[in-house]
């Protein structure tokens, strides 16, 4: 846990940035909510016309997330989030990936988008800490271009075992390496299978498997929970397909998350 809250600290720090969003001729995503839907400091630059984080647990961050207690109202900080000016309810939301006995976090995330790469080291240790009982699940954004080959490349790595390994590594390599372009121009599919090269995967066989059917179908349902979801840019957190956060700033957005999820701890306890 104070690996957790230092790293909601840090954010302070961070520079101020805008949600990424999609352009209107490429946006695959529903009609944006309010401009508050995105938070406004630490946030979350939009991808150029046509272009397209969090780091694995080490074992004993997983360790501590498998044993934290529920979260308690004295264990969590600020008011109780209030929808509409905290959060949106989504009509009929559903999980993303329901799994039984489990509450749901989705990231819907974009490696090309500055913000979400800020937003990463917060949300690792975050996600860390979760309980036992809270499956957190990443979705990439299709917005069009590049964002879609990031998104088709997610899966790819999933697919083949690597995704873990490399999700931080991506966002080095586009925003601090620079080796990958992200939205300073347009990565090939072979640009990006040869960086994943580089973590024991043929970059043949990493290409064939961004278009195949599997990962087709995958990022298809990625793309249709966004739309769900009604989301207006990205980094966006949604808790168990109900609750679309909003929040003022990247460490605000994961404070009313912690409220959301113990609410819906709370309800599936009662049951």
């Amino acid at each position: 846990m104070k690996t957790r809250f230092a790293a909601l600290a840090l954010a302070a720090l961070l520079p101020i940035l805008a949600a990424c969003k999609a352009d209107d001729g490429t946006a695959n995503t529903a009609a944006p909510a309010e401009p508050a839907a995105t938070p406004a400091s630490t946030e979350p630059a939009a991808p150029a016309a046509g272009s397209e984080a969090a780091a694995p647990a080490v074992e004993g961050d997983k360790t501590a997330a498998s044993t934290a207690p529920a979260p308690t109202t004295a264990a969590l900080t600020g008011p109780a989030p209030v929808e509409g000016a905290d959060y949106q309810l989504i009509p009929n939301g559903q999980p993303f990936q329901p799994a039984a006995g489990k509450v749901e976090v989705v990231e819907i995330f974009g490696y090309v988008c500055p913000a979400c790469a800020a937003f990463q080291p917060l949300v690792g240790p975050w996600k860390a800490g979760l309980p036992s009982d809270v499956n957190f699940v990443y979705v990439p954004a299709m917005f069009g271009g590049t964002w879609d080959n990031y998104a088709r490349a997610f899966y790819a790595a999933q697919t083949l075992g690597v995704q873990e390994k490399t999700h931080e590594a991506l966002y080095s390599a586009i925003h601090s390496q620079k080796t990958l372009k992200g939205e300073r121009g347009a990565d090939s599919v072979d640009d990006i299978a040869k960086f994943y090269g580089a973590y024991g995967v043929d970059p043949k066989q990493f290409a064939a498997t961004m278009g195949s059917f599997a990962v087709n179908a995958k990022t298809n349902s990625a793309k249709q929970f966004a739309q769900r979801s009604q989301i207006s840019g990205t980094p966006s957190i949604i808790v168990n397909g109900k609750y679309l956060v909003k929040g003022k700033s990247f460490p605000d957005m994961l404070r009313i998350a912690d409220h959301l999820i113990a609410r819906e701890r709370g309800a599936a306890q009662a049951h």
